[in-house]
């Protein structure tokens, strides 16, 4: 008896076990290798539902969260999309896999070659990986995704301005042991919708101020 596909496997006990059943979503966890972008080191938990450490003391995003990630932004192709996080640069090859081109941020210098070596080993075109803290960099389009892969201690708006008419925003906004994955629509100029989404914990964002603390 054949061994089933480790991939497989990790599509249907791990991504659709968790409601996601889009097909273009299971198909786009088909088409990228998330062993490709996992540290050497750690391979034999490339298909596993963890969170798998990356330099910087960062971490892969969980399979499943991935998952409902690509489900809630309903990409179709062709989208312009801005990743903040490019960590081994997994998410950013789904993104782009599932929409358009992709312009992500990585703070952490030695993640940023990662990605950018990861990526390129794949033959991942229309990519473009800069270090930067995403908090500093002056971003001047718009843009019809936004995900960033690290959450929020409290939601700052910064990042919605830079969605197009019609665009979705991806965030984690709070504090562990519960945040709140969110999914933020620009339905005008000057009107947003928030959707939550699913309970969940991730890194924080680096460098964001967090909240003042109670006093007594």
């Amino acid at each position: 008896m054949l061994a089933a596909d480790p991939r497989e496997q990790m599509i249907e006990q791990q991504v659709r076990a968790w409601d996601v059943l889009d097909p273009r979503v299971l198909e786009t966890f088909r088409k990228v290798p998330r062993e490709a972008y996992v540290p050497v080191q750690y391979r034999f938990l490339a298909h596993a539902d963890m969170e798998v450490p990356l330099p910087g003391g960062q971490h892969m995003l969980r399979p499943s969260v991935t998952g409902r990630l690509l489900a809630a932004l309903n990409l179709s192709g062709g989208e312009r999309l801005l990743e903040v996080g490019t960590g081994s640069g997994f998410v950013t090859a789904c993104l782009r896999a599932a929409g358009g081109p992709v312009l992500s941020l990585e703070i952490v210098p030695e993640l940023a070659d990662m990605a950018r070596e990861n990526l390129g080993k794949q033959h991942v075109r229309d990519v473009e990986v800069i270090s930067a803290d995403a908090l500093r960099h002056e971003l001047k389009d718009r843009f019809d995704a936004i995900v960033l892969t690290a959450s929020m201690p409290r939601y700052d708006t910064r990042f919605q301005e830079h969605l197009a008419v019609g665009g979705r925003l991806f965030v984690v906004v709070g504090d562990a042991p519960v945040m709140e994955a969110r999914l933020v629509r620009r339905v005008a100029n000057d009107a947003w919708t928030t959707e939550s989404l699913f309970e969940t914990v991730i890194d924080p964002l680096a460098r964001f101020a967090r909240p003042e603390e109670f006093v007594f």
